[in-house]
């Protein structure tokens, strides 16, 4: 009878769920902006759908990231339930700041979303589409401030691009970096800068609202959902698209990257993370395990070639 009891015991013990994981998210940057958003995202995507059972969020602004990067490296080796967001903007912030601490020292994930970059000005701006905005560079590049997000990642990578596709010397361009969503946001609206350029769905409510107005986005065609034309529309040859990701921490075993790997999957497919995508405008562009890691490799290379290009690095 004991041992049946036993034999009872121990196969609804086995049958029993693995236990969720806890996580603990960084976000590299302030509260408002698009790794912000990300993480917080995720937390709520992991924790609704049961993949997670607790979800916590830092944000460790500065330096495109790379402040952020440097204490995860440093503080979360060989700790599976440590995660870090970061993106195309940290692989630039990374090169034009001379980081010590580069993307080769985490373990990467996946890369998660797509987003295209909008050019907005104020509602009551003199500017009322991108052949105005051309003109003005073309007249006065450092005559037209730009706010965006930290120096050498996608915003001023694209307003760099946009100078040199019409001619006007990139390293003219008149840019100011900002460290999160929020206070690039507040500057635009307060007239502190000519024009805004940042991920749309760091915009969308306030072209929504119409204290915003979108004269441009950086897609190859016209994003459904979104009233806005492209730049090549107003006469711009430039096409450039934001990706985001999550990495999780040097030292880990294979062991437990291969389980956080399974969360994130689960989170991609989930119908919680699925709405999200849809109501901040992110594209899907999930690629994960080694076909990232390689892909991740392309678009350093990609980026530092860029940087030289329009004078952010020598």
């Amino acid at each position: 009878m004991k041992h049946f009891v036993y034999a009872t015991l121990l196969t609804g013990l086995l049958a029993l769920p693995a236990q969720a994981a806890d996580y603990k998210i960084l976000a590299p940057a302030a509260p408002g902006g698009g790794w912000d958003q990300t993480a917080r995202s995720m937390q709520a995507a992991l924790q609704d759908e049961g993949i997670s059972g607790n979800v916590q969020v830092t944000n460790v602004p500065g330096a495109g990231g790379t402040i952020g990067l440097a204490q995860f490296v440093n503080q979360a080796n060989g700790d599976p339930t440590q995660l870090i967001v970061g993106g195309y903007v940290m692989v630039g912030a990374i090169l034009t700041n001379a980081s010590p601490v580069t993307l080769e020292q985490v373990t990467p994930i996946a890369r998660l979303t797509g987003e295209y970059e909008a050019i907005v000005v104020p509602a009551a701006s003199d500017i009322k589409d991108m052949a105005g905005l051309v003109e003005k560079l073309k007249a006065d590049p450092g005559a037209v401030s730009w706010g965006g997000g930290s120096a050498g990642g996608t915003d001023h990578i694209t307003a760099g691009l946009i100078a040199k596709a019409i001619g006007v010397d990139p390293t003219k361009v008149n840019y100011i970096a900002f460290s999160g969503g929020g206070e690039a946001l507040a500057a635009i609206l307060g007239n502190q800068v000519t024009v805004g350029i940042s991920g749309y769905g760091e915009f969308a409510s306030q072209i929504q609202a119409g204290t915003l107005r979108i004269i441009g986005i950086s897609s190859d065609e016209r994003v459904p959902g979104i009233d806005a034309p492209t730049f090549k529309e107003g006469g711009v040859d430039v096409s450039i698209q934001n990706w985001r990701m999550v990495a999780a921490a040097p030292g880990i075993s294979a062991e437990q990257k291969a389980a956080i790997l399974a969360d994130i999957e689960k989170l991609n497919g989930s119908a919680a993370w699925t709405k999200t995508l849809a109501d901040k405008g992110w594209a899907n562009t999930y690629l994960a395990g080694d076909a990232f890691t390689e892909q991740l490799k392309k678009d350093t290379n990609a980026t530092g070639a860029i940087l030289k290009d329009i004078g952010l690095v020598k």
